[in-house]
């Protein structure tokens, strides 16, 4: 069984970070925008997102979304068996992470938020756990290095 999600997940991912990707820069009607933008400040324009945000929708598109969008990445382990080391697979996502958002930065097409790396770091991490969840309760395998 365990076999089987494996194929299936290596088959899927990179299709679904293409798809990730487009939306990330060309989704929802983005359009380029007038200036650059960069968030900073941690949580600070969720908080405002969800105060100033009529429909709860929206709300559950954006920052939920921002999570559950990213928790197929922290199944890389099954590509790159490096990754079972959580610190090299968070290391290597927040590296790719940051080049995303300054590209969103530096095209216009989105802004620069630290929120975001934030929620889907998150997402990347219940990823991790839920693989380390399939796999114990799947297979023995036991190959996890977690923050040592």
């Amino acid at each position: 069984m365990l076999k089987i999600l494996k194929l299936i997940f290596r088959i899927c991912i990179f299709p679904y970070a293409i798809v990730l990707l487009y939306f990330m820069f060309f989704g929802f009607g983005r359009e380029a925008m007038s200036i650059n933008i960069v968030r900073l400040q941690p949580l600070a324009s969720s908080i405002q997102f969800v105060k100033n945000t009529l429909f709860i929708k929206d709300i559950l598109i954006n920052i939920i979304g921002n999570l559950v969008m990213f928790i197929p990445f922290g199944f890389l382990a099954w590509i790159f068996p490096k990754f079972y080391d959580f610190k090299k697979l968070i290391l290597s996502f927040l590296f790719v992470l940051i080049i995303l958002e300054a590209l969103q930065y530096f095209t216009r097409l989105g802004v620069f938020d630290i929120d975001d790396i934030i929620f889907n770091s998150i997402g990347l991490s219940l990823g991790f756990y839920l693989m380390a969840f399939v796999e114990k309760y799947i297979s023995t395998t036991k190959n996890y290095k977690i923050l040592k």
